[in-house]
């Protein structure tokens, strides 16, 4: 619950024309009536004028320059049509703090001048007839020391009120800031799902089919192998279905939930040997000695030969063989993906323009600082290479 005092506080602030109406009913009684009702009640120019110098201020923020414009017309007048100082005066000293607060610099400048010289001619009009010459200083002292003090206290209102203009439109931009990063944040995140989601299905998929081919065949005169090929799918299945789980579960929210980790380079040779089940003749290479390397580029490294092998089962056949090379280099892993067949080349021919296999490779080597280039081979078949280095690129 709000304490009440910042309850005003943010009141005043959402209302500061009410405020400041307030604020010159409450001089207009203190400076104009009670004065009037203490001295000379039917002293009506006093009456008038005294409340002509306090109506202004309640524009004192909206519009400070015509207030002020207008307190100097009435003061103007005051030295011509009332004897006697009036207490709403003080009113020109509100002003004086109104232009240097809320009004433009010149104004702000204006208004010190304008408080000086009014302070010069009120002392020289009230006591000019004085025997002391001493009483003028003073009275043009004292009123031209409050004109300063005024004028300076509305200079501090000013940088103070710039100040929380700029605090308030830093925060201004950095929610903004904030809405873009959360934008931006989602639409990586869907773009890094939509190409998971297209490895696991594709890769799936296309090992389902080559079972699937591989025992339409057989069935009729193995029934043995066609079994096999049974159980490969069903393993398939069940495999890709727990990996969309993994992918899935991190749209939802709720504590206790656990998934599986993502695979790494130590996950290729079981990839590797599950491709050979389905029939594809690829053979694994491992050259160097293995290196820390983070879970991104391993995580990049394994779906690279898992999507460059699915388009192997796709585009060449289960009848091509295929080579799948790990060479840990001095500046990175090295990963290449050969075949022997049509290979990939088919999906940079007939593919679609969004299409996530080839640009979704290209896109995680560039992600973690590397780089892949795909191509044919001479000769015949399809080259996939990616060298992913052990530190991103600063």
């Amino acid at each position: 619950m709000d304490h009440p005092l910042d309850s005003l506080a943010t009141a005043m602030r959402r209302h500061p024309l009410a405020v400041d109406a307030a604020i010159a009913g409450v001089l207009w009684f203190t400076l104009v009536v009670l004065p009037a009702a203490a001295w000379n009640p039917y002293d009506v120019p006093a009456l008038l004028l005294g409340t002509l110098l306090i109506v202004p201020l309640v524009w004192r923020r909206r519009a400070p320059v015509p207030a002020a414009a207008a307190v100097t017309v009435v003061g103007l007048f005051e030295l011509g049509g009332v004897p006697d100082f009036l207490p709403a005066n003080v009113a020109a000293l509100v002003m004086v703090h109104a232009l240097a607060a809320y009004g433009p610099r010149w104004a702000g400048a204006a208004g010190l001048v304008l408080g000086l010289v009014g302070a010069l001619l009120a002392a020289t009009f009230f006591y000019a007839a004085s025997e002391s010459p001493d009483n003028l200083v003073l009275i043009a002292g004292t009123i031209g020391i409050a004109v300063v003090a005024a004028w300076a206290l509305g200079h501090l209102r000013r940088l103070r009120v710039q100040r929380e203009a700029g605090l308030e439109e830093r925060a201004r931009l950095l929610e903004i800031e904030r809405d873009q990063e959360m934008r931006l944040a989602a639409t990586a995140e869907r773009a890094r799902i939509a190409r998971e989601m297209h490895d696991v299905v594709a890769h799936s998929l296309s090992v389902v089919i080559a079972q699937a081919d591989g025992g339409r065949y057989a069935g009729r005169t193995d029934p043995a192998a066609a079994t096999g090929a049974l159980e490969a799918i069903a393993a398939t299945g069940r495999q890709a279905l727990t990996d969309m789980r993994s992918l899935l579960g991190v749209l939802r929210e709720g504590p206790g939930e656990e998934y599986a980790p993502q695979p790494d380079v130590a996950a290729v040779p079981a990839l590797v040997q599950d491709v050979r089940a389905s029939g594809l003749d690829v053979d694994l290479l491992v050259e160097g000695t293995p290196r820390p390397l983070p879970a991104g580029p391993q995580l990049a490294a394994y779906r690279i030969v898992q999507e460059s092998l699915t388009n192997v089962l796709k585009h060449a056949g289960s009848a091509s063989r295929a080579w799948v090379r790990l060479s840990w280099r001095d500046d990175g892993l090295e990963v290449a993906v050969l075949d022997d067949g049509r290979g990939a080349s088919a999906a940079l021919v007939a593919g679609s323009p969004g299409g996530q296999g080839l640009r979704g490779m290209v896109e995680r080597a560039q992600l973690h600082g590397g780089r892949l280039t795909a191509g044919p081979r001479s000769g015949g078949g399809f080259a996939v290479q990616a060298l992913l280095p052990y530190r991103a690129r600063r």
